[in-house]
């Protein structure tokens, strides 16, 4: 059965795709202020277990908001239940939340209209929870090195701004003819010294300029780009928002959207400007009669083997299937090399910090040789 979005509206004056993206950008949870993706999966989950031993959804909710512990998933789920109570729709109770996206709204309406609901509910359980092992991948990979490297930083900074001045003092006091190394190691302890604050302001005004400049959608496509250049990085951002993309692609089939308006959706659900972008022309090439895999030929995010099983698919007819595989593989791809990124970093950053404690130390001991020449 074809899902048509312009049956699904409900807001009035408002299309179907009024203020997605900024729903959609605001998924992820900070501090507590939304719901996270592991709070989704865990609604989705019970739902999914609930409804098919023939527990209502009136009380699948009520359940499930008794089991909150956080004020903002008890009392957005209070609103859904009061709404579903009221004669509202689950997916017309989650529509009118801001903490759901308009991937589980028209999702969950399939869902209500084919009767596969708790299928439906299962799957969006599934693309949460890869959501979020996707996210606790990439920490555990980044975790580690940024402790030692902050903690590196630290002493650095502590032996610039404290131990060698004193070195420095002991050498003036000797009139001793400093090496080239320890002059630049005095001449940044200075800088730290005198300028120390002004370069922290700058870096948090770096940050800032940078994360507002990012807003703007040419900026953000340009530093995208910038990253599916760098090695080993690049490949790997990209398999990520390209298994959420399968996913989520995948999930929609299995509700019987059209191809195109599944593209909709999940274009404005990503946030990676040049998948966004290829998707936008695979749109425009689709309306103009193209199969999916031909509007997706000459990008070169598509590899040659994601486009054969996209055209397989297509010849099939079965694209819930082959892009559910697809997902598969590129999450198991992603789980390898997040491994391979946190073997590869770990060393990199130690000896990264060896050689700038190595260069400390050789710049304050070099003198000390002439000093005890002095000395005698």
């Amino acid at each position: 059965m074809a899902f048509k979005l312009k049956n699904t509206e409900t807001a009035p004056a408002k299309s179907a795709y009024s203020g997605i993206d900024t729903l959609l950008r605001k998924d992820i949870s900070l501090f507590g202020s939304r719901l996270s993706s592991k709070q989704k999966y865990d609604f989705y989950n019970e739902l999914s277990i609930l409804l098919p031993a023939g527990v209502t959804i009136k009380d699948a909710l009520d359940l499930i908001k008794e089991n909150q512990k956080k004020d903002t998933a008890r009392s957005t789920f209070s609103n859904i239940l009061e709404k579903v109570i009221a004669g509202s729709s689950l997916s017309e109770a989650i529509r009118a939340e801001k903490h759901f996206t308009a991937y589980e709204f028209f999702s969950i309406k399939i869902g209500e209209e084919t009767g596969a609901l708790p299928k439906i509910c299962h799957r969006l359980a599934i693309f949460f929870e890869r959501r979020t092992e996707q996210k606790k991948m990439i920490m555990s990979a980044l975790t580690y090195p940024m402790i030692v490297l902050s903690t590196a930083a630290i002493v650095v900074i502590f032996m610039l701004s404290f131990v060698v001045p004193m070195f420095e003092g002991l050498f003036s006091q000797n009139n001793i003819e400093l090496p080239y190394i320890t002059k630049v190691i005095i001449s940044i302890s200075d800088g730290i010294k005198y300028y120390g604050w002004i370069i922290v302001l700058l870096i948090f005004g770096l940050i800032f300029l940078l994360k507002f400049m990012l807003k703007k959608e040419n900026i953000k496509e340009a530093f995208q780009n910038g990253l599916l250049h760098l090695p080993v990085i690049g490949k790997f951002l990209l398999k990520i928002y390209m298994s959420q993309f399968m996913q989520a692609v995948s999930l929609l089939s299995s509700a019987k959207f059209p191809i195109l308006n599944s593209l909709q959706i999940v274009r404005d659900m990503i946030g990676f400007m040049p998948l966004k972008k290829a998707l936008r022309h695979a749109e425009e090439q689709i309306l103009k009669g193209q199969s999916l895999s031909e509007s997706l030929k000459g990008n070169k995010i598509f590899d040659h083997r994601i486009l054969a099983l996209i055209k397989i698919a297509e010849e099939t007819n079965q694209t819930d299937l082959i892009f559910s595989q697809l997902n598969e593989q590129l999450n198991s791809e992603v789980v390898r090399q997040s491994k391979l990124i946190a073997t590869f970093i770990e060393p990199l950053i130690i000896l990264i910090v060896g050689v700038i404690v190595g260069f400390l130390l050789i710049g304050l001991y070099l003198p000390m040789f002439e000093l005890s020449n002095v000395i005698k």
